[in-house]
């Protein structure tokens, strides 16, 4: 959700322009300020960044993003066992496979369903003994190379329209398959009907985020809260299983900008009112996906979808029942537009507590984030100021 000033906007961010009622009524009874969930010297990726975000020091408990991906798909790592994504992403056709383009990460946010047919054709052909591949969502999919090694390996979301042959894996075995994917998929009945549809062809897997099986340590011991995870996003519930947090299933959250925001409001004031969670997590990935593709339009959209149809619904539902709360608002890195990836800046945080009738002139965007004069260094120590800890 955090960009930049965009000339197109009058040096303003998307969440500067975008209409956010909800979020600006909280802004004006809350802290704002900035964290640091990026530890210097780490890539600013979604795993690291929501690892702090939860509390985890990413120093501490990363071992890779794969590895946090195949325990929300339920996959059984052994210790010698390497994971890693397995994307399908739109290459041009033109060229020889190390001179193409990547044109789209996401194969055109490729539904599940779509991905589980070609994911069978790629299987079906370069599954063996020590490659085995697994459905995840969309377009993010595991790999798990038995006895394997953690290996260089370039996100696809950061060459966008660049020609892909510096950055295709150094390993022999890695490469071959992502060639012989091509091969596979490009013509495949699937994705011949999709590009007659105006869609982008998913016609090659792509490796990255290699890693370890991980170790998280338990999120309610750490906390004394009962937490709960609401995403549509293997990464996110693939932390959260490790932490043993409850994972809920929203019907229709797919991670894009056609989200069942409502689903998760929803599930979120459920699992507050009803089930008796202290804590409950929700994420939302449309504006880092929009953040992906470059589109202005669709990311302020996405922004006001969660301020309205997400934001909204829990705090009328949190005040209905007469509950005190705390509530965090945040991204947990930035997405600018213009360069469509991430970076390790620091991204503006709401805290919003309904015991304290705060009275301020604050909006919540980067600018007054910055002015505010609250910075959190260590991202990880946020989740210590929602649970109130120490203060």
């Amino acid at each position: 959700m955090s960009d930049e000033l965009i000339p197109t906007l009058g040096d303003k961010t998307p969440l500067m322009v975008a209409d956010t009622p909800s979020i600006d009524l909280l802004a004006k009874k809350s802290e704002i300020g900035l964290a640091h969930t990026i530890p210097q010297g780490m890539k600013p990726g979604s795993d690291t960044a929501n690892l702090s975000v939860l509390g985890y020091d990413p120093k501490i408990y990363y071992t890779g993003r794969s590895p946090l991906e195949a325990l929300s798909i339920g996959v059984d790592m052994k210790d010698t066992d390497i994971a890693l994504r397995c994307n399908f992403v739109t290459l041009s056709e033109e060229e020889s496979y190390e001179n193409k383009t990547i044109i789209d990460h996401s194969s055109g946010e490729i539904s599940t369903d779509d991905a589980a047919i070609l994911l069978k054709a790629v299987r079906d052909e370069l599954e063996n003994d020590i490659y085995k591949y697994y459905l995840g969502t969309s377009y993010r999919h595991l790999t798990i190379w038995q006895s394997g090694e953690v290996v260089p390996l370039k996100e696809p979301h950061d060459i966008l329209g660049k020609t892909i042959g510096k950055y295709l894996p150094k390993n022999t075995a890695l490469k071959d398959m992502m060639i012989k994917s091509y091969d596979i998929l490009n013509e495949h009945p699937l994705n011949i009907q999709r590009s007659k549809n105006g869609l982008n062809k998913a016609n090659s897997i792509w490796f990255w985020g290699a890693g370890t099986r991980p170790a998280l340590s338990s999120f309610e011991e750490k906390n004394n809260k009962k937490g709960a995870m609401i995403s549509a996003v293997d990464l996110l519930k693939g932390i959260a299983v490790g932490a043993g947090m409850k994972v809920i299933t929203v019907p229709g959250a797919n991670g894009t900008l056609h989200t069942n925001y409502e689903g998760k409001a929803s599930a979120a004031l459920d699992v507050l009112l009803k089930q008796n969670y202290d804590f409950v997590y929700v994420h939302v990935e449309a504006p880092d996906e929009m953040g992906h593709q470059g589109s202005i339009e669709n990311k302020i959209k996405a922004i006001e979808n969660l301020d309205q149809r997400v934001i909204k619904p829990v705090v009328e539902g949190m005040e209905a029942s007469g509950e005190e709360y705390r509530m965090l608002i945040m991204p947990d890195h930035p997405t600018p537009i213009h360069l469509r990836t991430h970076t390790s800046d620091p991204v503006p945080y709401l805290l919003y507590d309904s015991r304290i009738n705060k009275n301020n002139n604050c909006l919540y965007n980067e600018i007054d984030a910055i002015c505010s004069g609250n910075i959190i260094l260590k991202g990880y120590n946020i989740i210590d100021r929602l649970f109130d800890k120490g203060e």
